[in-house]
């Protein structure tokens, strides 16, 4: 898929879902606040609950850009941990690789820290990870590898160019952005983590 279709794609999936997911959706989604197509100004009947659950369901899994069987993984494995689902789901989601790699500054958006992550640019402790879903345990360290820091993409992130349309760094986090370097200092907390989403509402949709 070319870069322009991406783009095309995500605004009209942001404006599908009622939240921006890139910052350049961000643009278009201020201009056009409302679902795509004809009908989209158009007065909506009230959803059924079903579908408001449903929605809230995309609306997580399209911040984390994963795919429908990895967010079944994740929920069954955050049913099994002891606390309430909802959050362990979240914190489960937040520890992927991909996520903090984001979270840290050293991608504009969740599709580039992918993409990073797939070309192997990225290090957990010193080794390459080409899996974004690999799960980031308490204390590890996540760097660009040293050939891939002299990237212009990392340069750019490096400067802190995406400073002003990422959320602050979260308090798990400790990030070195000139050295491209971040480490996970502790789990997650559901408070903390900067996605939009009626979490519970998610739960009651698996759990049906």
């Amino acid at each position: 898929m070319s870069a322009p279709a991406r783009d095309r794609r995500q605004v009209r999936l942001s404006r599908a879902l009622g939240l921006p997911l890139t910052p350049k959706a961000e643009k278009y989604f201020e201009r056009r606040p409302y679902p795509p197509g004809e009908h989209g100004r158009a007065r909506r009947r009230n959803d059924s609950d079903y579908s408001v659950r449903l929605k809230e369901k995309q609306r997580l899994r399209a911040q984390y850009n994963i795919r429908e069987a990895q967010m079944l993984k994740t929920y069954k494995e955050a049913r099994r941990l002891p606390g309430l689902t909802g959050e362990n789901f979240v914190e489960l989601l937040e520890m992927r690789l991909d996520a903090l790699v984001l979270r840290a500054g050293f991608a504009r958006t969740i599709a580039q820290a992918r993409q990073f992550v797939v070309h192997r640019h990225i290090c957990v402790d010193g080794q390459r990870v080409d899996r974004p879903s690999f799960r980031v345990k308490e204390g590890q360290m996540i760097h660009v590898h040293e050939k891939s820091a002299q990237m212009d993409p990392f340069q750019v992130s490096a400067a802190g160019a995406h400073r002003d349309v990422l959320p602050a760094v979260p308090g798990y986090l400790k990030v070195d952005l000139e050295a491209l370097q971040a480490t996970l200092l502790r789990r997650p907390k559901r408070d903390e983590v900067p996605v939009t989403c009626d979490v519970q509402l998610v739960v009651e949709h698996y759990s049906r």
